[in-house]
């Protein structure tokens, strides 16, 4: 594939005990694959854009059963970025010790994880006209959610904000009857050290166009559905009934299809002449 098509990028696991993200992505990948042999739509379209596929960005993580790698350092919290703004104890990211949760690692040393999307970021998405990235994970509240930076500041947005704000007016309107809530993460709590909130800034530093998107999948409604649950070393983050994972799966493929057709048909609404008033509307809504 060309290196001058927009790309999309799909990573989940980078928080080992959030599985859910990895069978996500490996289910729709499969779907792709087999897709491939009967639909000419699909292979044109392959032809316009790039899909990259990390389903598995902790493998460590994964088969220990941990949030954290195999040093238990949260990879979320890892990169070199830091908070000027007041984060939430502990789970903002901390240097206490390894032993407790949301540990950001030594000072100045980036794991081998991050350090390998990074050097992939840079290397096969920058040179590109335009990148989307979705990052999924699960394990926070009775909604999924779509999240984007900044998580390191509750005062300033990021340059893009007009952009994203227009994106969720398009889904929203495509798809009307859809369950997500889409907003900045900084909404809900701060944060060290956030992988895509620095790779969005060397993006911006470098002028290229790179757009982070988390799915925050809500595992307490598993929870709440099945709370004994709750007993098993995955439960607060993966829905452990198989007719639940199925539903689940099968909840997010409107999301993954229409940010693909967000990312091919980029050049139709990524400079439209319209931001600056998507730019306003989303500082009133989440930055008043």
């Amino acid at each position: 594939m060309s290196i001058d098509s927009p790309s999309i990028t799909f990573i989940g696991g980078i928080h080992g005990l959030e599985r859910i993200g990895c069978q996500l992505i490996l289910s729709f990948l499969n779907g792709l694959i087999q897709k491939c042999y009967w639909n000419s739509v699909l292979l044109d379209s392959l032809r316009k854009i790039t899909i990259n596929f990390i389903p598995m960005a902790n493998p460590a993580g994964i088969y220990f059963k941990r949030r954290g790698n195999i040093h238990n350092v949260d990879l979320m919290r890892n990169a070199p970025i830091d908070s000027k703004e007041k984060t939430a104890w502990l789970v903002g990211g901390h240097r206490i010790s390894s032993y407790l949760p949301w540990y950001r690692g030594k000072k100045n040393v980036i794991e081998i994880e991050n350090e390998t999307i990074i050097d992939y970021v840079k290397k096969y998405l920058f040179p590109r006209p335009f990148n989307l990235i979705l990052d999924c994970h699960s394990g926070f509240g009775l909604h999924d959610r779509i999240w984007f930076p900044y998580a390191k500041s509750k005062k300033y947005p990021i340059s893009d904000i007009g952009k994203l704000f227009y994106l969720r007016k398009m889904f929203f309107l495509s798809h009307p009857h859809h369950n997500y809530i889409f907003e900045p993460q900084s909404q809900h709590y701060l944060c060290h050290g956030d992988l895509w909130d620095y790779l969005y800034d060397l993006s911006q530093s470098s002028n290229r166009i790179i757009l982070p998107l988390t799915l925050e999948m809500g595992s307490w409604a598993w929870i709440k559905k099945n709370p004994l649950q709750i007993f098993n070393s995955l439960g607060f983050f993966h829905p452990i009934k198989n007719h639940r994972i199925k539903k689940v799966i099968n909840n997010h493929n409107i999301l993954f299809n229409f940010l693909i057709d967000i990312v091919m048909n980029y050049s139709n609404w990524y400079e439209n002449s319209h931001l600056p008033l998507y730019r306003k509307k989303a500082m009133t809504k989440w930055y008043k």
